[in-house]
């Protein structure tokens, strides 16, 4: 199979050379294999509990879980809808609604228990915040994905600024070592204390550096190769896979010191040593164009991070992924504005009891929670909603 024409494809990649492993997608579930087992979720409809102060939410396009399974995630107050902004005019011309901070942190019931945001003394607030990693020492990373977002930020919980890596307005292109280009999303490696930076709407690349000084350390590319900024054209399902990312949209590290990168526009994964050293490569839904298939992800709870749960904010859908192989065992979601449905669902995350979070940019602008309901047996490809038994 010389072509990406089928809609899921793994490449393993052996020290004496490679092993190229065609698949479709879904194709454990959908054959029903005996003993196969999946995580199952619920979405919670009443979480979380209404914003106060009129508050409301714009594209919502950050998402995080700290050490304390509060929920974080970030918002672009700007983009929300005039006729949903009533009390901001002067005069007012009506009593709802304001945006909301941009930066929001919830408890396990859905209380807002703490807000902040915005340009402030010492640093560059983004034009367009993009992205909201809290790390394993609580701190609280943001990046941008707008023409002059160069730089990414990192704050105490309370909003203290700490640190910012780049300056606004200013790069290079893919091997600037001192700035980025519209970084998408960050996450802080707590073994070695390092920031992995998707660094991928203005720049192919991954880049990584010291979390607490910002002392550059590495990037790379596409299969681990030195990034190249020439034009690439439109994806195209039919071509060979492109040796260039093309919005590199999460790098996640997992607990057995894998990278895992969303090639977005690509639709495909490719996972990497924390060297770069490339590994193998995931395609889903090939046939997906404009914005892509791979969104976001991040890894079960489990101590082995079994699964793998990747958002696709184009199909609307969270499929559920076998790590070890990156095999599709089934997916949940569709698209909708009711609960357990999505609009742009653009990022994911989980907490320590397993229940998965996400959240919708566009006009979807929302946060969400599926709780987590063990194992089960895989019985078809696509759950759809998933909605409360007990209900």
């Amino acid at each position: 199979m010389k072509r990406r024409n089928a809609a899921y494809a793994l490449v393993l990649t052996a020290c004496a050379g490679s092993l190229y492993v065609g698949h479709t997608e879904s194709i454990i579930a959908a054959q029903g294999r005996a003993g196969v087992q999946a995580p199952i979720f619920e979405v919670d409809p009443l979480w979380p509990k209404p914003l106060p102060n009129h508050w409301v939410l714009g594209s919502t396009i950050g998402l995080s879980t700290d050490a304390g399974d509060h929920v974080w995630i970030i918002h672009r107050p700007q983009t929300v809808e005039d006729n949903f902004k009533a009390a901001t005019f002067t005069p007012p011309i009506g009593a709802c609604c304001t945006p909301a901070p941009p930066v929001l942190e919830f408890d396990q019931a859905g209380n807002l228990i703490g807000h902040w945001g915005g340009p402030g003394q010492g640093y560059e607030w983004p034009e367009s915040n993009h992205g909201i990693t809290v790390d394993h020492k609580g701190n609280v990373w943001i990046g941008g994905n707008g023409d002059k977002d160069t730089h990414v930020l990192k704050f105490s919980p309370s909003g203290k600024f700490l640190l910012q890596i780049g300056h606004q307005g200013r790069h290079g292109g893919s091997n600037d070592v001192e700035n980025l280009w519209r970084a998408a999303k960050i996450f802080v490696d707590p073994a070695a204390n390092e920031a992995y930076i998707a660094d991928g709407y203005g720049n192919r690349r991954v880049i990584v550096f010291d979390a607490d000084t910002g002392k550059y350390k590495r990037h790379w590319g596409a299969y681990g190769n030195k990034p190249d900024d020439a034009p690439v054209g439109a994806y195209d399902p039919a071509a060979p896979p492109s040796k260039q990312f093309n919005t590199v949209h999460c790098a996640n590290v997992s607990k057995d010191g894998f990278v895992y990168v969303c090639d977005r526009v690509n639709d495909r994964v490719q996972v990497f040593r924390r060297d770069g050293t490339f590994v193998k490569e995931g395609f889903f839904d090939t046939k997906t164009l404009r914005s892509g298939s791979v969104w976001d992800m991040t890894f079960s709870r489990d101590p082995q991070e079994t699964y793998i749960y990747i958002a696709d904010g184009v199909n609307e859908k969270v499929r559920i992924v076998l790590r070890s192989t990156l095999e599709v065992l089934t997916s949940f979601g569709d698209g909708g504005r009711q609960p357990g449905q999505f609009f742009g669902v653009h990022n994911i995350t989980t907490d320590s009891k397993g229940n998965i979070y996400t959240t919708e940019t566009y006009n979807g602008a929302r946060v969400q929670r599926f709780l987590y309901k063990g194992l089960g047996s895989v019985a078809k490809a696509e759950q759809g909603v998933p909605w409360p038994r007990t209900r």
